[in-house]
């Protein structure tokens, strides 16, 4: 319906016909600057502070080029991905033109070329910096003697042999076209101009087949500027103010699961707090809450639409805070929200405001009653029902306040833990390895975030560090001719397995996905990635890898109790003929001692026998002993 002109050429019929053609980019992260810009500037006006102005912002700022020096880059426009984070680490840049240098440099072409080796060494002073014209220093002294841009074969051709803007511009699309006969041509032409200027037939031929071997892989500088003034802002936007820009980059993802947990997990690297939701202050989007404090969106909630969630908020600043679970759903739009999405709010955290205990168990066995109550209650406000004494019912939050909830016990952590991944997608309260912490700590090296405390980064080309870790299987792996990549976690980072061929075959029923394993292997840094990557020998289930370190079984009981060694003796038949000692720590009201066991009650310690002693009515607790 609308008046515009629209052509089915492609785009070099479209120029045959003299057209001019314009490629419009839509970016998200343009979105993302938007929405930080205005968190913090709504922030600074209650603080009396001038807004930040983009356009503005300092493009020296030493604490900027050192996030980018550190490769602390996730999140930052056209630098987070592993290969760049490389590039940087050689790199180190330290000014804005070597920002436009590393747009330009990585791409297929300077990257199997040598030029990117070339640049960096020149950068740091490894390789001598070499002109081949007195009249080019100015023209190549940005990039270290290397043409990189195509600006600078067009520079060169006016300069040297005297080209039009123009003709300079056909010159660089001949060369980036690798037409024959037009480069055959135009370097007579550039030999010809150049000799005006007095340079050799020699040199000017030389000059131009460097500018031919570069120009297939030279980039539109205007271009890489553009890209770099915008990776200058993000970077300087997560340095200056982090909350409100992961804020942003959270929220433009919220559909994407995979790249929110892996932007939670750089906020927690950043020592940015990342709340649960909350039915009772969260929004929509994610948002900046404090300096270090990031609201969870309710719109990452899965299953939950975001017509529910407006109403949510629309009902809150009209009425205020949700007093109760009764009282949620009676103010609820029942309509917007389903017996199934108010079970995931519940599943997430983010209706534990509404339970002084914060009980989800409690609250998940109550929302059918308070559902119940809720749609009759909205049918009788619908059909204008009046109560016996002829007064229309009118519902207000007082009335639904009730607080008397049912005597339920509370979940075990694992299992809100498992809830919790199943709405949001995400560990974000706790995290299952950290659940078996008392156990793992007794046979695992370290934890993924201290690996670079065992790990030094000179390793990356030897054996590695022989190392035990226990580890949670993520669902992301990457097959190669040589075997897999699959990455692992725990609650404080992340890294990669690889298992040969041979070894993904061997230990692939034990690789599921939130699966805990413990691995024993090598470890050496990665610098690909920044991470580290453990080349596996064995893994094993975490209750395998308990059976076989444990040493014991401590077992704490109460007495007097006659039937204790009943109990117990029924108990071990099932474990009986191991080689692990039991020991028992009597306490009665008078006097406690502890007791070793002869070998005759030796047992095969697990996770089973724990389970079934811990049933016993005389056992306080029973553990594995390391």
């Amino acid at each position: 319906g609308g008046g515009g002109v629209v052509s089915q050429f492609d785009k070099d019929d479209v120029e045959a016909i003299g057209l001019v053609k314009f490629d419009f980019l839509g970016l998200r992260t343009l979105t993302i600057i938007d929405w930080a810009l205005k968190a913090i500037n709504a922030q600074r006006g209650t603080e009396g502070k001038d807004p930040i102005i983009l356009e503005d912002l300092p493009i020296d700022d030493v604490a900027t080029y050192r996030l980018l020096q550190d490769c602390r880059t996730t999140a930052v426009f056209q630098l987070e991905s592993r290969g760049m984070k490389d590039l940087i680490r050689k790199l180190q840049p330290d000014d804005f033109n070597e920002i436009i240098a590393l747009v330009a440099l990585f791409r297929p072409g300077p990257l199997e070329s040598g030029m990117v080796g070339d640049y960096i060494d020149r950068k740091h002073g490894r390789s001598v910096v070499n002109y081949p014209h007195p009249d080019l220093e100015v023209i190549l002294q940005p990039t270290y003697g290397i043409i990189l841009y195509q600006e600078q074969v067009m520079q060169i051709a006016q300069v040297l042999a005297n080209y039009s803007l123009g003709d300079a511009d056909i010159l660089r699309r001949a060369m980036g076209k690798k037409k024959a006969s037009e480069m055959a041509k135009q370097r007579l032409v550039f030999v010809d101009g150049a000799g005006k200027r007095d340079v050799s037939e020699d040199l000017a031929n030389y000059i131009f087949d460097q500018m031919e071997t570069f120009a297939g892989y030279g980039f539109n500088k205007s271009h890489s500027a553009a890209y770099a003034l915008i990776a200058y802002q993000t970077a300087w936007l997560k340095t200056h103010y982090p909350a409100a820009f992961m804020a942003a980059v959270l929220s433009a993802d919220m559909d994407t699961t995979d790249k929110i947990s892996g932007f939670i997990e750089e906020c927690r690297k950043m020592n940015l707090n990342v709340l649960a939701p909350d039915i009772n202050h969260s929004v929509y989007a994610f948002k900046m809450t404090g300096p270090a404090t990031i609201s969870y969106g309710l719109g990452a909630i899965k299953g939950l639409g975001k017509a529910a969630i407006e109403f949510m908020e629309e009902e809150r600043k009209a009425a205020g805070e949700f007093a109760s679970l009764d009282d949620f759903c009676t103010r609820m739009d029942l309509r917007k929200a389903n017996k199934r999405a108010m079970e995931t709010l519940v599943r997430s955290g983010a209706l534990d405001s509404l339970d002084p205990d914060k009980n989800r168990a409690r609250l998940l066995h109550d929302l059918p009653r308070c559902v119940h109550a809720a749609e009759q209650t909205q049918r009788d406000a619908e059909a204008g029902q009046s109560d016996m004494f002829g007064t229309q019912v009118v519902v207000k939050p007082s009335d639904t306040a009730q607080t008397t909830l049912s005597d339920i016990a509370p979940w075990p952590e694992l299992q809100q833990l498992k809830a919790e991944k199943d709405s949001l997608g995400l560990y974000l309260t706790g995290h299952p390895v950290k659940v078996h912490l008392p156990d793992i700590k007794n046979f695992a090296s370290c934890l993924l975030g201290n690996l670079h405390k065992s790990v030094p980064k000179e390793t990356k080309n030897r054996r590695g560090v022989a190392m035990t870790l226990a580890v949670l299987v993520s669902p992301l792996r990457r097959k190669t001719p040589r075997g897999y990549f699959i990455a692992v976690e725990d609650h404080t980072g992340r890294a990669d397995i690889f298992l040969s061929n041979e070894g993904f075959m061997t230990y692939a029923d034990l690789l599921n996905k939130d699966e805990i394993v413990v691995v024993e292997g090598n470890v050496v840094a990665d610098d690909f990635t920044g991470s580290y990557r453990i080349s596996a020998n064995h893994i094993m289930s975490l209750a395998e890898a308990k059976s076989r370190f444990a040493k014991g079984i401590n077992i704490l009981v109460s007495g007097p109790d006659d039937n204790l060694c009943d109990a117990l003796a029924a108990t071990f038949n099932p474990y009986q003929n191991g080689s692990s000692p039991v020991f028992i720590h009597y306490r009665n009201q008078r006097a406690r001692v502890s007791l070793a066991l002869s070998k005759d009650w030796s047992v095969k310690p697990c996770e089973e026998l724990i389970a079934a002693l811990n049933e016993l009515d005389s056992v306080k607790q029973a553990s594995l002993r390391y």
